[in-house]
This record gives structure tokens, C-alpha cells and sequence, in this order.
């Protein structure tokens, strides 16, 4: 041996020597797990679930919206009151409230009538609002990851007429100065609306202001593209929805600060082009499933480990900005889908009672407000059914109690009460009534505009007491 490989030789015996030091200082179970086929075995397993869990939870809210866009924008005939559906670049605008019949959106209000736009930005697009003369009104800007890029409306941009223009990414050119400028990040938008109205409002009148919401190109030529291409048919197919990330990535493009994640999906076969599950081993292919059936459960556990508990009521703030909070962001995207952030609107959401027990229309309630909800806009407490998230038929075709509720009964102090029954209960309070359903529900408390008392968490919220 000469000089040279003799000095290698001391240093990797040095390099061993160090590697057994720390071992034994330190607990390293990498340095004595061995490379047995079993272990292997068990390794990509565990790396499957791991990808496929961190995949879903990236990728879902990407996947959601590819496949509401073309919910969307596919429109029945006939087109019911409560559908705000409409043609590719098109405005579509409910013209009643939501009620249990509609079941496009879950959680849907039952204070304002929504608006829908699915716009592919080919070239800047002109988002023209009337003058709403102080009615409220809120326009979000969503980019494909169901991300807020801008808020038009009441409390951003006022009540008064204007013109906005949605410039696509990489886009070159001037805009008129009497219009605003929106640049966003990806080739298509969703324009998704609200307007106030309020219960016993004549609606000619609403139905007339809506009309006046338009969307043109910046040079007045109608777009060619008249369609989205489908979305891949997965029906039976275990590895369905990368198929979708799959084909949903193809449209899009993927951020810069997210290309180190989505390189380790290479090592499943999901690339920007293509999804391949051939290139997997059969025990990566496992794990791979396991994550995939695990991964809505930790998009849903999203709201433990980010949302604040007061008084038992669950309250998620960061829906402006999610950061890589990709869980929250795909937790949003689904049941929430839509939802505005909490300088616009919050939503505390109550699943159980002051016992920490579901809510079941099998007991009765009673929510004590010692104040009206101290908000900008107005408020509303609002009832879903557990299962399908959706609002509950009752004789009464009362969905939810608020701020605009015709008899709404307050004390002189500000001081209420909100009984919550299946049967219509008796007492000084009677008149706010939340008709319940026999089975299990939950309840969102809607504050739009909340001052900075709710936002703070000085507004102490109401108990959810069981009576009976």
C-alpha cells in the first residue's frame, strides 16, 4: 500500500471511529438499521405513505378548483333561482338566497346572493362594478390555488363605481388610467361574489344592480376559447386523484417556492407532465394507497393544529395568506371552499355543546348573547347538517338568525337569547328560534367586518348550553 491510500485508509478509519462515537453518545438508529429485503420492504412502504400524504394535502386545493370551474361552468336547464353558474367568461349570479335545495356550495350562506366568474385570462379581462350605493358587496379574486389575490368590494375598494382589469401572468402592456390594474399568477381566475340582501327585501330592485356587473376583454373582441377541456375519467381508478393532480399540474404552472417539494413526487412517477404508478415498487404502490386513504383525515386535523378554540367555538384565521400551510389551504378549498378572510368576514364554527357533546337535534339550546356581535357589516348564526354540510329543511324555511331576522327579540341592554330545538320552544325568546333537525348538526357564527374586538378575542361568544 502506498503513502497515499495509506493516508485514505486512516482518515475513513477515523471517519468509522467518529461514526461509532457519536452512535454510542447518541441514540442513531440509521446507523444499525440494516438493509435487509424486509426492512427495505417495510422503508418504502413508509415512504409511499409519507408522499402520499404530503402530495394530497399539496395538491388538493389545485385539484378542487380544476374540477369546480367546470361545476361551474357547466350550466342546467333550467337554471335554478339559487345557481350562480354560468358560461366560460361569464358572470352567473344566484337570484335567491341559498336554501337546502342548493347543493353546489357547501356551507352556503343565507344572507347574500353569491356570484361565480370562471375566467381564463388569454388576455386581460375588465371586471366592471356598479355603484351599489353602500350595500355590501365583496368580489374575491381566487387564483387555481385557491388563493385570495384581491378583494373588491365594500371594504376594500368601496361602494362606488369602478373598473378592474385581470391581467394575466407574464402579460405585456398598458391599461387605461381611469381602470385598476390586478395582476394575478395564474391563467385563470374565479371571481366568486357576495351581496347583501336582506329577509323580506323586495328583490326587482337587487336583481337590477346585479345585471350591471360585467366582464369584457380589455379590447373588446370576444375570447376564441369558448370551453375547458375535460378532466380525465377516474372512476374505479385506486390512483384517481394523481391522475387529477396530474392533469390539473399540466394547466398550471407549479410556484417556484414549491419545486424542491414536488421533486420528491418524481419517486411515485408524478412529474409536471405526466403520472406514471408503473415506475413504483409493489410496496411503495401500498403505502402509497394508505397515505391517500389517511390524507383527508390530515387535511381535517388542519383545524386542530392551526385554529384557535374560543369559548368552544373553532376559529381559523391565515385564510389571507397560507403560507405553506398546505392542510389549512386544502381544508378550505373543500368543505370551506370560497371562504373570505377574517378582516372580511369570520366564521366561528361550534360542533358541540358546553359538555364538549355533539349537537344533536335530539336535545335543545340555548345561545346567551350578552351583545350584539360588534361588526362593521351585520352577522348571522346559521345551521348545516353534519354529514352533507349542507342547510336543513324545516316548516319554518328559516336557515339561519341574524342581524336582518324580522322580530328579532333584544333586550334594552343589548342582551339576547337564540333557542336551538327541533320543536318550536316557548319563552321570552321564542321569536329567535334556530329551527334544529332530529339528527346531528353544527352551527357557524358569521361576522362580516368584525371589528377589532372580535378579532382580538375581547367579543366573548356565546355558550352553547343545553336545556334539555
Amino acid at each position: 500500500m502506498n503513502r497515499r491510500h495509506t493516508k485514505v485508509a486512516l482518515l475513513i478509519g477515523c471517519m468509522f471511529t467518529a461514526s461509532i462515537s457519536l452512535a454510542e453518545t447518541f441514540p442513531d438508529p440509521l446507523l444499525t438499521t440494516p438493509g435487509t429485503p424486509e426492512v427495505t420492504s417495510q422503508g418504502l412502504q413508509a415512504d409511499g405513505y409519507s408522499l402520499g400524504v404530503s402530495a394530497y394535502s399539496y395538491g388538493y386545493a389545485l385539484v378542487r378548483m380544476e374540477r369546480v370551474i367546470r361545476d361551474y361552468t357547466d350550466v342546467p336547464s333550467p337554471k335554478p333561482a339559487t345557481s350562480y353558474r354560468a358560461p366560460l367568461n361569464n358572470i352567473g349570479w344566484a337570484r335567491e338566497l341559498a336554501t337546502p335545495e342548493a347543493k353546489d356550495m357547501p356551507t352556503a350562506n343565507n344572507d347574500t346572493l353569491y356570484m361565480s366568474s370562471v375566467v381564463v385570462l388569454d388576455q386581460p379581462y375588465v371586471f366592471e362594478v356598479p355603484d351599489t350605493k353602500n350595500r355590501y358587496y365583496v368580489v374575491n379574486v381566487f387564483n387555481m390555488w385557491q388563493e385570495i389575490e384581491k378583494y373588491i368590494g365594500k371594504r376594500t375598494t368601496g361602494t362606488k363605481a369602478g373598473k378592474f382589469v385581470l391581467v394575466p401572468p407574464n402579460w405585456k402592456g398598458d391599461i387605461p388610467k381611469s381602470m385598476t390594474r390586478i395582476d394575478v399568477s395564474t391563467n385563470k381566475v374565479w371571481l366568486w361574489g357576495r351581496l347583501q340582501v336582506k329577509q323580506g327585501e323586495e328583490m326587482s330592485p337587487i336583481h337590477k344592480l346585479q345585471d350591471q356587473f360585467k366582464l369584457t376583454t380589455l379590447d373588446g373582441k370576444p375570447s376564441s376559447i369558448k370551453s375547458l377541456p375535460p378532466m380525465p375519467e377516474i372512476k374505479g381508478d385506486e390512483f384517481g386523484f394523481f391522475k387529477h393532480l396530474s392533469f390539473a399540474l399540466q394547466q398550471n404552472d407549479i410556484k417556484s417556492a414549491d419545486e424542491a417539494l414536488f421533486a420528491q413526487y418524481e419517486r411515485f412517477g408524478l412529474t409536471k407532465d405526466s403520472f406514471d404508478p408503473n415506475k413504483m415498487s409493489k410496496d411503495m404502490k401500498q403505502g402509497l394507497l394508505k397515505g391517500l386513504e389517511d390524507a383527508p383525515k390530515a387535511v381535517v386535523s388542519s383545524f386542530a393544529s392551526t385554529a384557535a378554540i374560543r369559548q368552544g367555538w373553532t376559529w381559523v384565521t391565515g385564510l389571507d395568506s397560507f403560507g405553506y400551510n398546505y392542510p389549512l389551504r386544502s381544508m378550505i378549498a373543500g368543505p370551506y371552499l370560497g371562504g373570505n378572510g377574517e378582516k372580511e368576514a369570520i366564521y366561528p364554527i361550534r360542533y358541540t355543546d358546553s359538555n364538549n357533546e355533539i349537537l344533536s337535534g335530539q336535545n335543545d339550546y340555548v345561545l346567551k348573547f350578552n351583545q350584539v356581535p360588534p361588526v362593521g357589516e351585520f352577522w348571522s348564526l346559521t345551521m348545516y347538517n353534519a354529514d352533507d354540510k349542507m342547510l336543513i329543511k324545516n316548516d319554518l324555511k328559516r336557515y339561519k338568525v341574524g342581524s336582518d331576522t324580522i322580530g328579532l327579540k333584544i333586550k334594552e341592554n343589548g342582551s339576547f337569547e337564540i333557542p336551538i330545538s327541533h320543536l318550536q320552544p316557548e319563552g321570552e325568546f321564542s321569536d329567535n328560534w334556530l329551527p334544529a333537525p332530529s339528527e346531528d348538526f353544527y352551527i357557524i357564527l358569521r361576522m362580516y367586518s368584525p371589528n377589532d374586538a372580535i378579532l382580538e378575542g375581547r367579543y366573548i361568544l356565546p355558550q352553547v348550553e343545553k336545556t334539555q
